[in-house]
């Protein structure tokens, strides 16, 4: 098989990872704070450095800023809803994934103003156009850091520092950009970074953090057992505690942890060249097959690894079947869970055949892809 389906799950995961967990069922098998023995300082130590990985790669001072969610889902519905209140203005762009577009929504039906601001047919947010869309009421620019439908990586950096400027709280998704691009915190002035564990960062399905900056709180998702404080009926004030209620994916953090050292001792760099040398390839050999149309800036200089395509007279569907089918190759077709960039760049509702190498992918997988792309759209 040949696996063109990194933006929905890395895969293969690294040894390391699947490793990693064996052990920790194996070795320790329980969750962090839930008892004083050998097993429980164990899953407390295991937990710690996980956090303190990911705090090396995001250039993240205090380690105890990153609360482990389920998912980029779970850590964006934190935010926007242990932020926002009635009357706060939000904005954000048309081509945003439905795990911040419909926590978005719902906060709207509560009084919260939310502002789309339109990106051109790539999928590029404008820094003029947010910074036009601006309120005296705005607290929030919410925006993914690259588009999960065309990769355009986003100008982060210039709307990062306007967020500053105006003393607005920047939310980043990074579910694209995790462990493939490099992300500095407070280069980038994120005040809030949502990521899951199971694409970049190599890990298990069932992962995710959030990063808080510091002195910036939130309502918690949920409340609950923390493994502390357990006399006191409020929840716990301190980071992570505060968002980390339940007995958490311990095994998951585990993976994560080791996906994270895969790519601390790899370089986000040769990740970052890799995936641009595959995507120039991909590029190139895409426009030489009749009927194809590219839809995202079709610049590797601009673009994370992901890539739209879709064929003339063919519905993406069928083209999906057939290289599933016929040539053992799994690519990604519809709309991503992102109907607003469909719309945005016109592929809406059909929505794209998206290809989506990653580290693991091969040049020959890229060229084995393309002449079966080739002949689909011959034959």
């Amino acid at each position: 098989m040949i696996y063109l389906d990194n933006a929905a799950t890395s895969y293969p995961k690294p040894p390391e990872v699947i490793a990693a967990m064996t052990s920790f069922l194996t070795d320790v098998g329980i969750g962090t704070g839930r008892g004083s023995h050998r097993q429980g300082l164990s899953a407390n130590r295991m937990v710690y450095e996980a956090r303190e990985r990911i705090a090396a790669l995001f250039h993240v001072a205090d380690s105890s800023r990153i609360a482990f969610t389920h998912s980029a889902t779970e850590s964006l519905n934190l935010a926007i809803s242990g932020l926002l209140r009635q009357g706060d203005h939000v904005v954000t762009s048309t081509m945003e994934h439905n795990s911040l577009v419909r926590p978005l929504h719902r906060a709207s039906l509560g009084g919260v103003t939310v502002t789309k601001v339109v990106c051109d047919r790539s999928g590029f947010l404008d820094p003029h156009d947010v910074e036009a869309a601006l309120r005296p009421e705005t607290r929030l620019i919410a925006i993914s850091h690259c588009s999960n439908v065309t990769g355009v990586i986003q100008p982060v950096p210039d709307i990062g520092c306007l967020a500053r400027s105006r003393g607005i709280i920047f939310l980043l998704d990074a579910a694209q950009s995790a462990g493939c691009l490099p992300l500095d915190v407070a280069e980038l002035s994120v005040d809030l970074l949502a990521a899951p564990g199971h694409k970049g960062l190599l890990g298990p399905q069932g992962t995710g953090f959030l990063y808080l900056t510091p002195g910036l709180e939130l309502d918690p998702l949920l409340v609950g057992g923390t493994g502390g404080t357990s006399s006191d009926l409020d929840q716990p004030l301190s980071c992570p505690e505060r968002y980390e209620s339940g007995t958490p994916n311990t095994p998951g953090i585990a993976g994560l942890s080791a996906g994270v050292a895969v790519i601390l001792r790899t370089g986000v760099d040769r990740i970052r060249r890799h995936e641009q040398t595959l995507t120039i390839r991909l590029l190139d050999g895409l426009r030489k097959i009749p009927g194809v149309t590219i839809h995202g800036p079709a610049d590797p200089q601009r673009q994370g690894g992901v890539v739209s395509l879709t064929l003339a007279g063919r519905d993406p569907s069928e083209v999906g079947f057939r290289l599933d089918h016929e040539f053992d190759i799994s690519v990604r077709v519809g709309l991503h869970c992102a109907p607003d960039a469909h719309r945005n760049i016109g592929t809406y509702p059909e929505g794209t055949i998206r290809v989506s190498p990653g580290f693991s992918t091969t040049e020959a997988d890229i060229a084995a892809f393309l002449d079966a792309l080739r002949t689909v759209a011959t034959g």
